[in-house]
Parts: structure tokens; C-alpha cells; sequence
């Protein structure tokens, strides 16, 4: 059977239709209608979402969007910031064309290059396998193997950074806090989780709606930016868990003050 392939660029209009990638199984959710009802804000910044299309099912996408109106706690101005790459339709070129896609876009507006954030430890942030094959460089790493992938568009350009001030960061938070935007709508299910497993231990968690980038890159614990769980001043999470892992994790660090 011959495979129809495209690559399509979503928009107010097409969302209403297709819908985003992620969590669209359950497109009654609220995580999942939060992601939609940001992608619409985010939009009108220049914010870039692209799925791969398959004999009309979405087998991928990746979503980019200018440093400025980033959710990722890196200074990059003049970069562009890749959020997500996933393909469920693995081995076939796919990954590559949405990345190719995103460069081309890059080089032709003017910009310094493409950056984006991996970790090693969650599937919630993209691979660096495929950032590796097409040349990107590694720049820089952050607590909990977070890394910092850049491709400039020319080797003069100033490198992205992260902030320095991760550990200082954490010990603005002593009481249980978790603090979100709603870049991802997988962050609803992981905020119930985390207030699950704290009722269970009488802790009653702060929650901080990160709204602002301004109020992303000053607050947020981790580069990721847009899911952390901090405890005494100590990171619990920067992605889903389980409800009972969450509590072990709790309990633990109770039992040590």
C-alpha cells in the first residue's frame, strides 16, 4: 500500500479540526483542552506546530517557537527553541524531515540557529539521538543531566546558556511546591498525581500557574520549565510519576527532617 505523507502546518482553524498530537485519545480531558487553548494564545507569537501525516493519521509533529516565547529556561535570544519532536511511526524519516523542516524555517528568518533541551531520564523531552546525527553540539548540562543542544548558523554566533542558579532556585521552596504551565497537556494528570500522594501524607501542595515567560525564567527549578515538584528545597520531579512513587519520595524526605 502506497504511503501519502505530508507535513502539515496547524493553525486556530486546523486545531479545531485535527487537534494537537498529544493526549488526543482524550480530548475531553482538561490537560488536553488547556493544550489546545494554549496553542491558540501561542500562535498569534509565531509559534510553529507541525504534524506528520500519514494516509491522514498523525503519526508525529514537532512544535518550535522563538526564544522570546520560549517554555524552556535557557537565554537564547535570537535562537529558536525546539519544545517537542515525537514520531510514533519510527524508521521512517520522519524525525528528520519535521528537524529539517524547523531549520530551513530558522535559516530563513534571520535567526541565529535551532536549540533544544534534552534529558536522558524522561521520554517528555525529545531524544538527543537525532540532534547528534544531524550535527548538533553540545554546550552545556544542568542539574539532573539536563543538556543544552545547539546548531548555529554561523559559529560566530553567541552560544546559548543556561542560568546558574539552579541550587539557590530550590531553596525558594520549602513547602511542598509544584509549579506548571500548560505547554504540556500531560501536566494535568501529573499535578493530580502529585496532590494525590500528598493528601495521603497531610501535605497540602502550593500550586504557581507560570504565566509569563518573565515568570518562567526567574522561577522555574529546571531548564524543562514546565512541570517541577519541589520539597524542601529539593527537586521531587520534573514529569509524571506514579501516585505512589510520588509518595515514597514524600515520605522519604519527611522521615529525614
Amino acid at each position: 500500500m502506497t504511503q501519502h505523507v505530508e507535513l502539515i502546518e496547524m493553525n486556530g482553524e486546523l486545531l479545531e479540526g485535527k487537534g494537537s498530537y498529544c493526549l488526543r485519545s482524550k480530548k475531553k480531558t482538561e490537560g488536553y483542552q488547556n493544550k489546545n487553548k494554549w496553542l491558540n494564545q501561542q500562535f498569534e507569537k509565531g509559534l510553529h506546530y507541525i504534524q506528520v501525516l500519514e494516509n491522514q493519521k498523525q503519526v508525529g509533529f514537532i512544535e518550535y517557537t522563538d526564544a522570546e516565547y520560549s517554555s524552556r529556561v535557557v537565554h537564547a535570544d535570537g535562537y529558536v527553541v525546539i519544545h517537542c519532536l515525537w514520531v510514533s511511526a519510527v524508521g521512517k524519516g520522519y524525525g528528520t524531515r519535521l528537524l529539517k523542516r524547523c531549520l530551513k524555517d530558522a535559516e530563513e528568518r534571520g535567526k541565529k540557529g535551532v536549540v533544544v533541551i534534552t534529558n536522558d531520564q524522561t521520554s517528555w523531552t525529545p531524544s538527543k539521538d537525532l540532534f547528534l546525527q544531524h550535527h548538533f553540539q553540545h554546550i552545556a548540562t544542568a542539574l539532573d543531566n539536563f543538556e543544552l543542544w545547539v546548531f548555529p548558523f554561523h559559529e560566530s554566533n553567541e552560544r546559548p546558556y543556561f542560568p546558574d542558579n539552579w541550587q539557590e532556585r530550590l531553596t525558594r521552596f520549602p513547602h511542598l511546591t509544584i509549579l506548571r504551565s500548560f505547554q504540556c497537556p500531560y501536566v494535568d494528570v501529573a499535578t493530580e498525581n502529585i496532590q494525590l500522594a500528598a493528601e495521603k501524607l497531610g501535605l497540602q501542595p502550593a500550586l504557581v500557574d507560570l504565566q509569563t515567560r518573565e515568570e518562567l525564567m526567574e522561577k522555574s527549578p529546571t531548564p524543562y520549565g514546565i512541570f517541577s515538584v519541589v520539597y524542601k528545597g529539593q527537586l521531587i520531579s520534573f514529569h509524571r510519576l506514579t501516585v505512589h512513587s510520588v509518595y515514597k519520595k514524600l515520605q522519604k524526605l519527611m522521615n529525614n527532617s
